[in-house]
């Protein structure tokens, strides 16, 4: 999510870089490269051309222009600009102690509403309150079926009546007493949804809002949408004084106007996100981790948040023991990989790693879980002796294996040696913090360790050294590249 405007944002900033000291032109000139990025993106011209004045007029300040790394600075302004501009945020749902608590959701078809219920209610669910699923839409036939598909699915009771006999206000007042009959205490209504906004859909809506009375109401919008997201979103809130908004398919190709634009346009704020058709994949919208997403600074905390969601808190400590003694072995690694799936695509995970996006970038076509699934495949068509002792493996189990998993025994050979270099790895970075381990993870991908390109001779320093060594070694002739670039230049000038 946010490519584009991640790379636009980066390419303003080097506007800043290598250039000594800053001055109020070249930040003036790098805020315009600011103004089009968010602009291309899709985020509304007034929303831009006021964030670029209001961090403008921060970045040239004295205090800036004065700094030893201005150009951090100013990234700096710009990521607390978009903090601002996105929050804050309240994810609480207003669930009361005692009753039946109501959430209406509304949104236009296509937005993802129904899906978005089912997932809300399985949140809920995993948060110990017992919800129920009311079928108010009426309009599409088949909403009444999937909302019943979703409810077995994350086992939440659904409301439904005959749609040709029953009206909207009256199915979501006859669920609310059926929630209060099976004491149940969250109600949760799918309305009707429209390909557009127009009087007969508000008037129902209000019709609702009136007689049943939500305690919450929530907007969800096609973030994919861009602008059009927005606008909705402005005209369901001067009809339905809305209380959050759901932006749900940001795991598309988005540019990422709409989570810019909305707080600012509609006053109100996004609650959760959607990054998945899965029902597990509905997220608490976090401002300060999204700015972070957005200026390529990655997002931990919710990496992490995840993780102790998914993993196996046993496994995971065992595996650690496991790392530190030197004992880690290849079935040890496809359980890790088989963790790592639960969190979601490589790429995405990878981009939530401070300094991976590039990474990423650099990878091209290249699909990190085509690679996962042929790793697994060799591991799985070795023996369990082979898995704990891959010395064994010589010339005539390597083809076996390679026929095995359908690949060639040079692939095979190459498991095994990345294996070795990455244990050592693993041992050195197993005694460390989770600070210290996400540093080292992003200088390994700084220096280009993780890069599938680098070349036979980084391989050599890596096999001889160790990953961490090669590091530092990369690091002095990087450096000692720059030194000559600035020596020519010198020169030149004479």
């Amino acid at each position: 999510m946010f490519e584009g405007i991640t790379e636009g944002l980066t390419n303003a900033f080097s506007a800043f870089r290598g250039t000594g000291k800053i001055t109020e032109s070249n930040i003036r000139d790098g805020m315009k490269q600011v103004r089009q990025a968010l602009l291309e993106a899709d985020v509304a011209y007034d929303i831009a051309q006021d964030f670029v004045q209001r961090v403008t007029a921060q970045a040239v300040g004295e205090q800036v222009l004065k700094s030893l790394r201005p150009d951090e600075q100013v990234v700096g302004i710009v990521h607390q600009g978009l903090i601002d501009l996105m929050g804050p945020v309240d994810h609480s749902l207003a669930i009361k102690r005692t009753g039946v608590s109501v959430i209406m959701m509304c949104g236009l078809q296509g937005s993802g509403k129904t899906t978005t219920c089912g997932k809300l209610a399985r949140m809920l669910k995993e948060s110990e309150q017992r919800p129920m699923l009311v079928a108010a839409d009426l309009q599409r036939p088949a909403a009444i079926e999937q909302l019943k598909v979703i409810g077995e699915q994350v086992g939440c009771p659904v409301y439904a009546e005959d749609p040709a006999r029953s009206d909207p206000v009256q199915v979501c007042r006859n669920g609310v007493k059926e929630a209060k009959r099976q004491g149940l205490n969250v109600v949760i209504l799918d309305t009707a949804g429209r390909l557009g906004i127009d009087e007969e859909l508000m008037k129902e809506l209000q019709r609702i809002d009136s007689r049943v009375g939500p305690d919450q109401c929530l907007f969800v919008c096609d973030a994919m949408t861009g602008q059009d997201a927005v606008n909705s979103a402005k005209a369901f809130n001067e009809a339905l004084e809305l209380d959050g908004v759901v932006l749900t398919k940001l795991d598309g190709d988005t540019r990422g106007g709409a989570a810019l634009s909305v707080k600012a346009v509609t006053g109100v704020p996004i609650k959760y996100v959607g990054v998945g058709e899965q029902l597990d994949r509905l997220e608490e919208f976090h401002p300060d981790r999204m700015a972070g997403r957005i200026l390529g600074m990655g997002d931990v905390l919710s990496l992490v948040e995840k993780a102790q969601r998914e993993f196996d808190e046993d496994e995971m400590l065992a595996q650690q023991q496991k790392m530190q003694e030197g004992k880690f072995t290849l079935d040890d690694f496809r359980k890790q990989m088989g963790q790592i799936k639960k969190l979601g695509s490589m790429g995405e995970v990878m981009k939530m790693i401070p300094g991976m996006g590039k990474m990423v970038d650099q990878m091209g076509d290249m699909n990190p879980e085509d690679d996962m699934r042929r790793i697994e495949g060799i591991i799985n068509s070795m023996t369990l002796d082979e898995r704990s002792n891959p010395d064994k493996i010589d010339r005539s189990r390597r083809h076996r294996i390679a026929d095995g998993s359908g690949v060639e025994a040079s692939d095979v050979n190459k498991l095994l040696k990345d294996f070795q270099s990455m244990s050592k790895l693993m041992q050195d970075m197993s005694g460390m913090g989770l600070r210290d381990r996400m540093k080292a993870v992003k200088q390994l991908a700084d220096q280009g360790m993780m890069d599938p390109n680098t070349d036979l001779r980084e391989k050599k320093i890596r096999s001889k050294r160790g990953p961490l060594d090669a590091v530092a070694a990369r690091e002095k002739r990087k450096n000692k590249r720059k030194d000559a670039k600035k020596a020519k230049k010198r020169n030149r000038r004479r």
